[in-house]
């Protein structure tokens, strides 16, 4: 009686400040636990693939491009293969790299062209009113398309990092190109962008067969597609039959895609529909591995992409929360919660200020990353919720956020809305890890042709603020919310995760990682727990808007804790867990040799474990 009383009583005093935890409940499934290996991705035509490779004898890499390239096929809801695919791939060695899979901006392009450019409705149809970027990229159509960066991204990684030959691993995609079981998710996203498939031929031949929506079950067929995946694994095979060796063969895909055949039916298809991408930029195109950017935070390594990418917004948000304990927060209490969504304010203010890509602006990455800098920064952390975007001094300077520019809202239809990215991670017995966050040419897709390759609508995430880091210009990457992310510790712990989410990704990125290292939540636990997700930034898509404080709640979040913060004078919004903003998966190797993976169920995605 004296110990029920006692909890009672803290129990009370927890309701009454506000700090009541989220309430626990049986996880909808189990992780998938094995000792080879293990892929978590979008669907299970994606892991099924990746697994295909390990039972060949591949790596963690293998696997992660296998999976990769099968939901180009089956997840175009969601990706294609003409979008982009920034990697992270740690070797057997520890050391960890990045490929910045992100195609570059036409050099046709500028900013002024897109300034003066009027929108038609098949880029954007409904009147202007009050709140965003007065001056944006058309989100659908040609005119937003990159160069593709997935099947760059792909053979170099395979190249460098996997094992198999590019046939081995574009063999699942090929044959999921010539048909799979369709499901509800991918016939829910045809037929809300039926009026402008219509509009575009080759995108009506192939997602409205017969003229219709295909029904869930149907076999769905992407010939050409399929024609085109198999080109590239001939052109490898073509290459060894002539005494290639296997690097020099996978850079004969590479060539064949970018400087070849299908380089040239893209020019062709682009010219006579007024689009931009010209042979020259595909040719153009190529990248090579390069340094990832990471920090340290309490005994772990955490290592993303570069200033290209949002990803060195989730290590200052480390770099700003290193001076709290964390596990005495308490997950998912008021003050838990609020001191990390006021961390991720002042993270996402710098990005929204002074990320672009490095090889047309100069970044200051010593500064942005340094603890000093970040210790700066949390003294900015009150009470009370901020209702300002913040971003830092740089030397003598505050830049300027994109707040303080034109500001004119327009509202753009739900079936042009961006529809984000899927997500792949893979780690293997030998420790090698992949992280990727494919993304781009989702539904409604604009196909090249009878090429089948769908063009990205990834320029949208350019700004036209004149001056600003991530300003469009020719030849240019934009700065992409994808964010894959690997961490280690000296125990030979890895972590690699990733999710959909667009500018959600790496705040909901933080959440799970410290549902797992400091919350004792196994890799399942760890992505079914609920998310908030704040929306005080610049959206990265569509026209660009900003909601001031606005902080978006988990519906299990517990009553006190939503009082709280609506007293602390956040914005409060809830929401379904089926309706979080992201989708994370994880998997997660031990000291131990045991390998486990989580993937969000509600929203489909899928793990498997050997």
């Amino acid at each position: 009686m004296t110990l029920r009383l006692a909890v009672s009583v803290a129990v009370l005093a927890a309701v009454v400040v506000g700090q009541q935890p989220q309430r626990r409940e049986r996880p909808v499934r189990l992780p998938a636990r094995g000792t080879h290996g293990s892929v978590a991705g979008g669907t299970e035509y994606a892991t099924e693939a990746g697994m295909q490779m390990y039972f060949k004898g591949g790596n963690a890499v293998d696997a992660g491009i296998a999976a990769m390239l099968a939901a180009t096929v089956t997840e175009f809801s969601h990706f294609g293969l003409g979008g982009e695919a920034p990697i992270l791939i740690r070797t057997r060695d520890g050391k960890v790299h990045a490929i910045a899979g992100v195609g570059t901006m036409p050099k046709l392009a500028t900013a002024q062209f897109f300034r003066d450019h009027k929108l038609t409705d098949e880029e954007m149809v409904s009147p202007p009113e009050a709140g965003g970027l007065k001056n944006w990229v058309p989100v659908a159509g040609i005119l937003p398309a990159l160069v593709p960066g997935v099947v760059e991204a792909a053979m170099v990684a395979l190249r460098e990092y996997g094992t198999r030959s590019a046939a081995e691993v574009l063999q699942p995609a090929i044959e999921l190109a010539d048909g799979f079981p369709i499901d509800e998710l991918r016939v829910s996203s045809i037929a809300n962008s039926v009026k402008y498939l219509e509009a575009w031929p080759d995108s009506r031949r192939t997602f409205l067969p017969g003229g219709r929506v295909p029904q869930a079950g149907d076999i769905f067929r992407q010939p050409d597609l399929a024609r085109t995946l198999r080109s590239l694994a001939d052109a490898e095979k073509r290459a060894l039959a002539n005494g290639a060796n296997r690097a020099k063969a996978i850079d004969a895909v590479r060539d064949f895609f970018y400087r070849g055949e299908i380089a040239h039916r893209i020019d062709a298809f682009s010219k006579a529909h007024n689009g931009l991408i010209r042979y020259e930029d595909m040719a153009a195109f190529r990248v090579e591995p390069e340094e990832p950017v990471s920090t340290t935070f309490k005994g772990y390594t955490v290592y993303k992409g570069g200033f290209w990418s949002q990803g060195p917004a989730m290590l200052e948000t480390l770099n700003i929360l290193d001076g709290y304990d964390i596990p005495s927060l308490k997950q998912n209490s008021a003050e838990y919660i609020h001191v990390l969504v006021e961390a991720l304010k002042l993270a996402y203010a710098d990005r929204d200020t002074y990320y672009g890509d490095p090889k047309f602006s100069k970044i200051p990455t010593a500064t942005l990353l340094s603890k000093e800098y970040a210790a700066d920064r949390r003294k900015l952390i009150g009470e009370m919720a901020s209702l300002d975007f913040r971003p830092g001094k740089i030397g003598d300077t505050v830049g300027k956020h994109p707040f303080y520019a034109d500001i004119q809202r327009y509202k753009i239809p739900d079936a042009l809305m961006a529809k984000d990215t899927t997500c792949v991670d893979a780690i293997d017995k030998d420790g090698v890890a992949f992280s990727a966050t494919p993304s781009g040419a989702w539904m409604p897709t604009y196909l090249a042709g009878d090429t089948g390759v769908p063009l990205t609508q990834r320029a949208q995430s350019f700004l036209l603020v004149p001056g600003h880091p991530n300003e469009l210009a020719p030849g240019k990457r934009p700065r992409v919310t994808l964010s894959p992310t690997l961490v280690t510790a000296p125990d030979k712990t890895i972590i690699a995760l990733s999710t959909p989410g667009g500018d959600n990704q790496d705040q909901s990125l933080l959440q799970v990682l410290f549902n797992s290292i400091f919350f004792g939540m196994n890799a399942e636990g760890a992505v079914e727990a609920g998310r908030f997700q704040t929306e005080h930034l610049v959206s990265s898509f569509d026209n660009h808007a900003m909601s001031p404080g606005t902080l978006l709640l988990d519906e299990r979040t517990a009553a006190a804790v939503v009082a709280e913060l609506q007293r602390r004078k956040h914005v409060v919004e809830m929401r379904t867990r089926f309706a979080s903003g992201a989708a994370p998966v994880m998997i997660r190797f031990w000291p131990s040799g045991l390998i486990e993976a989580g993937a969000d169920p509600y929203y489909f995605r899928a793990a498997q474990a050997w």
